[in-house]
């Protein structure tokens, strides 16, 4: 099997995911998913493609993280692997979408306005 390459986003926050047939290593920016992710919810949030299809240890991934938080980092590293494995086996498809790890979550922070504090907040108001 070739090297199977997707792209994940979220808020900020931009993945490159490359996908091969191995023994479950995920290497994220050169370094251990556990290094990486040292809270374990955000190991779960990427593994969790690869838990609900049964592929913990099928498949080698190397992922080039950037841009953003460290939660949007791990639901756009979830959203990569994702789209590999649907690449790899389409019968995985119904599956991941059932759980929504196919679906890009579009919400970005809204832009500040000028003359205002914030995106919504205004200034507090003075009679006098």
């Amino acid at each position: 099997m070739e090297v199977v390459n997707t792209v994940g986003r979220r808020k900020a926050a931009v993945a490159r995911v490359y996908v091969k047939s191995g023994k479950g290593d995920i290497t994220i920016n050169d370094r251990s998913l556990q290094t990486y992710f040292p809270l374990e919810i955000f190991q779960f949030i990427v593994k969790q493609p690869l838990l609900v299809t049964d592929n913990t240890e099928s498949y080698d991934i190397k992922i080039t993280l950037d841009g953003g938080g460290i939660h949007g980092q791990a639901e756009a590293a979830r959203l990569g692997i994702a789209r590999a494995l649907c690449e790899i086996n389409a019968e995985m498809r119904p599956v991941l979408k059932k759980n929504g790890f196919l679906t890009r979550d579009p919400r970005e922070v809204e832009r500040k306005k000028p003359g205002r504090p914030g995106a919504r907040a205004r200034f507090q108001f003075s009679k006098r």
